[in-house]
């Protein structure tokens, strides 16, 4: 991408109090402008690799990034934030990059047949994006977010792999060997990553390799996913050549993942336990590009396949946390939940449908949501349907052994990256339900709530629709603020089809409890105005704009 590789190629952030290294260690004039040639030592590769992740690649701070706006914040509570949004989890009444309206959905219809149309001047969330999606809005066009951070990723580890392949490492042979593999998976892994998240969100992408080399040459979101699956193959290759990891694969992903995320399952995982992070990757990359009704058998078979070697119990995994200097993500702010917080809310407001899929007597609700005397009535003049009774309660309410999902005490908020065991387990109920094995579907889904602590009876009995919406709930519940909402309602027709009996809160504080809404939001988003006005679609490319 002509705006941003070239612009970014090795002038990452590094910040030494993310690095296991202080700075007067790193071969760098600018420890803040890492060359080729000073990133070329073993400290300073590893130094770039870990701030093209945890800054240039999906960092919550304003450190260099143009597209950073104060009130959706960085990537988590931006690119993330709008996810959120679409999904159903949280409203927004800021307008800052258009958060008050691209989650609004078109008409709201509410229990005395009062309709509440999208009162935006444009009436769609479409029409809406078609609108803001040119280059004239700079960091403020939404679309642009998410695919500026992840090509900023992908670029970072084009150069990390470049630079390893030159890099000396200290130690004997099997060291350097060892040391030089860590970096490849770690690579891969992350252009997997970056792969993943443009194919699920665009339409069109761009593959590239080179570090500060672009192609106006766009392929389809499938493509892009099968580069996604290549990547992590790539890291899976690298992972089974380091065997059972060893001293130096330890030492090197100490240094590549910052020390204050180094606890709970944010300890570096095993080989193994990170390929298994890599299948549940994989799995998801296939189920929530396929819509539901889709889905082939073959399909569901590759799914158990992966989440059968998918991350367990007590597997690490990539997370992130806060500390002091709020290196990567603020404890105030840092992450959806801890955004929803405050009096009436934060700058997210937790949605009434989000809050009527817990099951009854779900002590996940109980533990972390307090429901108000009054509704809180926001802005009326982007619809309604962010008013809600609902508080997110800032490090729940102490019942033992239930999840916590919002705590704003430094480094107490785990944040999932990437793969979860929550995830993989219900991707594996999921597949098991719809190829008849309902009781093992649902045995899955209790294997989620008790590890989460929601205090529910067993399930049984089901036919094959309810089992599905237990699952439709459940992942709703157990994967909340983890980015996989919108993609849940796009696959399962929720964004073209809309949800009947949904409750909302109408600009009077009236409380509707079967109500009708119809988002009609567009499924996969025009490659931005903000990439192709710099860089346009070569001749043969894929299309770029969504012709919904």
């Amino acid at each position: 991408m002509k705006t941003y590789i070239k612009n970014t190629l090795l002038t990452l952030t590094v910040t030494g109090l993310l690095m296991a290294c202080s700075t007067d260690e790193l071969d760098v004039k600018n420890p803040n402008q890492p060359t080729p040639s000073s990133a070329a030592t073993e400290v300073g590769v590893i130094s770039l690799a870990q701030g093209t992740v945890y800054i240039n690649g999906m960092g919550n701070s304003s450190a260099g990034i143009k597209y950073y706006d104060g009130v959706p914040g960085g990537f988590w509570t931006g690119a993330v934030g709008f996810h959120a949004l679409m999904g159903d989890e949280v409203g927004e009444e800021a307008a800052n990059q258009f958060g008050n309206q691209i989650g609004m959905p078109d008409l709201v219809t509410l229990d005395d047949g009062t309709k509440v149309t999208n009162p935006s001047s444009v009436n769609t969330q479409i029409a809406l994006i078609r609108t803001v999606n040119v280059n004239a809005q700079g960091g403020a066009n939404p679309l642009f977010n998410e695919w500026a951070y992840m090509y900023n990723l992908n670029n970072g580890m084009n150069s990390v792999l470049e630079i390893a392949a030159s890099t000396k490492f200290a130690g004997d042979a099997a060291a350097q060997t060892a040391k030089l593999n860590t970096l490849k998976a770690w690579a891969y892994w992350w252009k997997g990553y970056a792969y993943s998240r443009i194919g699920s969100i665009y339409y069109a992408g761009l593959i590239n390799d080179k570090p500060g080399v672009t192609t106006g040459n766009y392929v389809t979101k499938e493509k892009i996913i099968e580069e996604a699956a290549k990547n992590f193959d790539l890291a899976s290759t690298a992972l089974t050549a380091l065997g059972a990891g060893g001293t130096d694969y330890t030492a090197v992903m100490r240094g590549l993942i910052p020390s204050f995320n180094q606890v709970g399952k944010g300890v570096v995982p095993t080989p193994d336990e990170w390929k298994r992070n890599i299948n549940t990757m994989k799995a998801r990359n296939i189920v929530v590009n396929t819509p539901a009704k889709s889905m082939t058998a073959a399909q569901w078979g590759q799914v158990l396949t992966l989440t059968n070697d998918g991350v367990r119990a007590a597997d690490k995994v990539f997370t992130g946390r806060s500390n002091s200097n709020s290196d990567f993500m603020s404890r105030l702010d840092g992450n959806i939940a801890a955004k929803s917080t405050g009096p009436t809310g934060g700058t997210f407001k937790i949605s009434e449908r989000l809050i009527q899929d817990f099951p009854a007597g779900d002590k996940r609700l109980d533990n972390n949501f307090t429901k108000q005397p009054a509704a809180i009535l926001f802005n009326q003049d982007r619809g309604n349907s962010f008013n809600t009774r609902w508080l997110i309660d800032d490090g729940g309410k102490g019942m033992a052994g239930v999840v916590v999902l919002n705590n704003r005490v430094e480094g107490a908020y785990e944040l999932y990256l990437a793969s979860t065991f929550e995830e993989n387990e219900l991707m594996k109920a999921e597949a098991k339900i719809y190829t008849s094995d309902i009781a093992g579907g649902l045995t899955a889904i209790d294997v989620v709530r008790t590890s989460q602590g929601a205090g529910l009876a067993p399930l049984s009995g089901l036919t094959q629709a309810q089992a599905l919406e237990e699952l439709r709930k459940e992942r709703r519940v157990a994967l909340a603020f983890r980015g996989l909402a919108f993609y849940d309602a796009r696959r399962w027709g929720v964004i073209t089809d809309g949800r009947k009996g949904a409750v909302v809160v109408d600009k009077a504080g009236k409380v509707s409890t079967n109500a009708t809404i119809n988002y009609n939001f567009l499924d996969y988003w025009d490659v931005p105005d903000n990439e192709l006005a710099y860089n346009p679609a070569a001749a043969g490319s894929a299309a770029t704009k969504n012709p919904k």
